[in-house]
């Protein structure tokens, strides 16, 4: 009787609900997925983002039973990317993977942003890695202070390199810099990692932070040398570097981090389906060796946690970013 009854009912609000166009994506489509899947990265092929949307590709796909597909969308520094998937139906089928750079530095270095990233929908984090600050081997200092008190004995003060200008990596030397009494130092930006770590080996400039997949290479051949990371923990692959914290910094303590996003108003139902198959594939030991093998650390955890890291960054860059008047490249 109660079953009888309760049932039509159900239907019946649910038919009212599809009727008015107030159903959730969820709903109003069944079971999810059930068509392929598509994760824009606002960069072009082979960067580190690239790398975490294809190592996590395979993983995605098996857990969630559809096709994965990746979609460069490169410009704008990842705005362009960005933007596509602000812009994109809360249906689960149009996902971001998105880094610290486009989600929570740009929105204060390009002048004019006019959209939102903070109004995506946090899933999941697919990878991190710590920063490491590095010297050229002609540079006597071993700390940070060290290196401040060598920098203001130069006649022309020193230089530092990044991958662009308004890059995590720009930021992350300007906040140093503050942090150690804003001893002499340039910014010379380039445009991209590669080129400056060959300037950076070559001698042309004296330090630069970047993430710790980009320098492993450098530091094992000895071509560069390492003063600090800048995660809560060391790096296992360095386990002689110290973090900021033990090199007198315990407020330099931040990671270049890459997570997957919906578009705003993802069904919450969609989003836990989505973070616990991303949690299932960033747990596939061959998966977490490829991350590990790069110098990264694998990503899982909560939606909400990624959503914190997002908020947090964007307040830390935003102060620098005014502290310093840091402008992007565009």
């Amino acid at each position: 009787m109660t079953h009888s009854t309760q049932g039509p009912t159900r239907r019946g609000a649910v038919a009212g609900l599809l009727g008015l166009g107030l159903a959730s994506p969820a709903i109003a489509q069944g079971a999810y997925p059930n068509k392929p899947i598509t994760v824009v990265v606002g960069f072009p092929p082979g960067g580190q983002t690239d790398f975490a949307a294809r190592i996590l590709q395979p993983g995605l796909s098996a857990a969630l039973g559809q096709s994965v597909v990746i979609d460069n969308r490169g410009g704008a520094g990842g705005n362009l990317g960005t933007e596509t998937v602000l812009r994109a139906r809360p249906d689960g089928y149009t996902l971001l993977a998105g880094n610290a750079n486009p989600l929570t530095i740009n929105p204060h270095t390009f002048q004019g942003m006019t959209i939102d990233p903070l109004r995506l929908t946090p899933v999941g984090l697919m990878l991190q890695s710590s920063l490491i600050l590095c010297v050229h081997p002609s540079v006597p200092a071993k700390t940070p202070q060290e290196f401040a008190a060598w920098a203001r004995t130069q006649p022309n003060g020193v230089d530092y390199g990044s991958a662009s200008a308004g890059s995590l990596s720009h930021v992350a030397m300007e906040m140093l810099k503050n942090r150690i009494g804003n001893p002499p130092m340039e910014h010379i930006p380039y445009r991209g990692s590669g080129p400056a770590m060959q300037d950076f080996i070559a001698g042309r400039f004296s330090i630069m932070a970047d993430a710790a997949s980009v320098v492993a290479p450098f530091l094992r051949a000895g071509q560069i040398r390492g003063m600090l990371s800048t995660g809560a923990a060391r790096i296992p692959a360095f386990p002689d570097l110290p973090i900021a914290a033990e090199q007198g910094l315990p407020d330099y303590s931040f990671t270049a981090w890459i997570g997957l996003f919906g578009p705003p108003g993802l069904p919450p139902e969609i989003v836990q389906r989505l973070n616990t198959a991303l949690n299932t594939a960033v747990q596939e030991a061959s998966i977490r060796e490829k991350i590990t093998s790069q110098g990264d650390e694998p990503g899982g955890g909560t939606a909400d946690s990624l959503g914190e890291t997002m908020r947090r960054d964007h307040a830390r860059w935003g102060e620098v970013v005014r502290a310093n008047n840091i402008r992007a490249d565009g």
